[in-house]
């Protein structure tokens, strides 16, 4: 190899270290500064879903061990 391909390939693996290092420390960095956010809200029930009833309180009983 000669000395200008050499100088190329150690200018080209010393920028890519350097922006590397700067893109790795921006992602830690970024959220971080971004602060907290406000916290989302739930939705309203609805009415349906689970709901404790009288069967499902049995099988809680049966399934007790």
């Amino acid at each position: 190899m000669n000395d200008e391909s050499t100088l190329r390939r150690r200018q080209f693996l010393k920028r890519a270290t350097i922006f590397g290092g700067l893109a790795a420390l921006l992602g830690v960095v970024r959220p971080a500064a971004a602060g907290a956010k406000e916290p989302r809200r739930l939705p309203e029930p609805s009415g349906r879903g689970y709901r404790l009833t009288e069967q499902v309180k049995k099988y809680y009983e049966t399934a007790r061990l």
